[in-house]
């Protein structure tokens, strides 16, 4: 059962285009970084706020924007997927957000487990600083993937918006 939802999953259209495109999202930053060899980016660090603690970063507008694609938004639709799929149902309600929420986690933990690998390794950018982040932000990356899973519902409604707005002006032309 676990093993053909699980399959049937890897198979959604909608499931693929979530993690390309938070993962692409979530690169957007860092290649600028590493191409620019300039921490600031250019239109968020005017966003920037004095680093005050070591667990909130100076670039906590880019951070909220960029996790709540990747690894937030993306784990919370692979964990409404997965979870529809094991029960045969479409989920509502409060099943779709602890689904979301438990696939935003378990994103969170792989991909916190990944960036405390970088981080022991050290690896420096073109900036100076280490490429990876920092162990004491993972609290905050936890936090964020919490709020993650109402992102596709914020997506999918400007979306919707987007393709009225599109139709109506089409109607408009005729």
């Amino acid at each position: 059962m676990y093993r053909r939802a699980v399959a049937s999953t890897l198979r959604s259209r909608r499931f693929w285009i979530w993690q390309l495109g938070s993962v692409f999202i979530y690169s957007i930053p860092a290649t600028i970084r590493i191409a620019t060899g300039n921490i600031h980016l250019p239109i968020l660090s005017m966003f920037m706020v004095p680093w005050v603690t070591p667990y909130v970063p100076g670039n906590i507008v880019e951070k909220v924007l960029v996790n709540s694609f990747f690894p937030g938004g993306a784990g919370a639709v692979a964990g409404e997927i997965l979870y529809s799929k094991v029960h045969s149902e479409n989920l509502s309600g409060r099943w779709k957000y602890l689904a979301r929420l438990g696939g935003a986690w378990l994103w969170t933990v792989g991909w916190s487990l990944f960036q405390f690998w970088g981080y022991m390794q050290n690896v420096t950018g073109s900036y100076g600083g280490n490429l990876f982040e920092s162990p004491l932000v993972f609290p905050l990356n936890f936090l964020l993937a919490s709020l993650a899973i109402f992102t596709p519902d914020v997506v999918g409604y400007i979306k919707k918006e987007l393709v009225n707005g599109y139709h109506g002006l089409r109607r408009e032309k005729s």
